[in-house]
């Protein structure tokens, strides 16, 4: 199998990281992207490594829609810019990045006003605090952002048992502030947990840590919980897996977090995954040899993840 390691500049820093990078290599089933990021280790890989090899070899669930909506993320960044990248997005619904720790709640109060300025009264607005608040600060930080309307927060907590504290307190302090559930479904080894402590009132699934469109669809079911798909900040190739995935849905109740082809700096395909008026057309773009070649990454980067890959494949044999 022959395997190409890419490395492409994010435009502005995104989890922690300024460059996001990842393997791909072609199948019988068309191309496949590995970017487990490097936060991940040990047995954490193996579910993106399924994922992969299900994308090259094979087909994907037969689709129900040809299009899916999408919101626009926008990272920790100024006011004026959060409020063009939400403007210039054309999308109705916007997944705002807080609890930074290059800034505090005052930043993320002046971030959300200007996206609410820019959607307008009937978009919708959504948080991703990634598991970066203790239950406390949550319930206060929360109160002082409801005012915005949330759609929903996005692991405001780091645990499944933080998750459901939370949302009873929330339901004490007479909140309406549904609470998703992301690292808690794929990063928890226990996904059920959520739906059996009551700790989520959304499902946010990711393609590739979750071991495939097909696992994540068997999810889905066992859960119960309404759904969002989302990207794990991948190429074009990789978002593609989680179009397939949000077009087999049977209910799609939630725009897809799979519009962040823009995050990154350019892409291995001609013509990337990125919205147009707030929807993804349902396609599958491939790489052409010329984008690999000038996003290829250095020869230690080569070998490192080929070092990674080959660890991980032994798990599994």
């Amino acid at each position: 199998m022959e395997t190409y390691v890419w490395s492409i500049p994010l435009r502005t820093r995104f989890r922690g990281i300024d460059v996001r990078e990842g393997m791909l290599w072609r199948g019988p089933a068309g191309w496949a992207e590995w970017s487990p990021f490097l936060d991940y280790s040990g047995a954490e890989l193996i579910p993106w490594l399924r994922a992969a090899r299900e994308a090259a070899t094979e087909e994907w669930p037969a689709p129900v829609r040809d299009r899916v909506p999408v919101n626009v993320t926008v990272p920790v960044v100024t006011p004026e810019r959060a409020h063009a990248i939400v403007t210039d997005s054309g999308c109705r619904t916007a997944k705002v990045k807080v609890a930074d720790p290059r800034s505090d709640i005052a930043d993320d109060i002046a971030r959300l006003e200007a996206v609410r300025d820019a959607l307008g009264p009937g978009g919708h607005l959504r948080i991703d605090a990634n598991g970066a608040w203790d239950v406390p600060t949550a319930r206060r930080h929360l109160a002082a952002l409801a005012r915005f309307d949330l759609e929903y927060a996005e692991q405001p907590c780091p645990t499944t048992e933080d998750l459901a504290a939370l949302r009873r307190h929330l339901a004490h302090d007479g909140l309406d502030v549904p609470i998703a559930a992301d690292e808690s479904i794929r990063r928890s080894g226990d996904p059920e947990r959520v739906v059996a402590l009551e700790a989520a009132d959304v499902a946010v699934l990711k393609v590739q840590p979750l071991g495939g469109v097909r696992a994540c669809l068997e999810l889905a079911e066992r859960l119960g919980l309404p759904v969002v798909v989302s990207s794990a900040l991948e190429t074009s190739v990789g978002l593609a897996a989680g179009l397939a995935l949000a077009a087999a849905l049977p209910e799609l109740p939630y725009a897809c977090g799979l519009n962040t082809s823009r995050l990154l700096a350019d892409d291995v395909v001609d013509e990337p995954l990125a919205a147009v008026d707030g929807w993804l057309t349902v396609r599958r773009p491939a790489p052409t040899p010329a984008r690999l070649a000038a996003f290829a990454a250095d020869p230690a980067t080569r070998a490192r993840w080929a070092r990674r890959l080959e660890q991980t494949a032994s798990l599994t044999r």
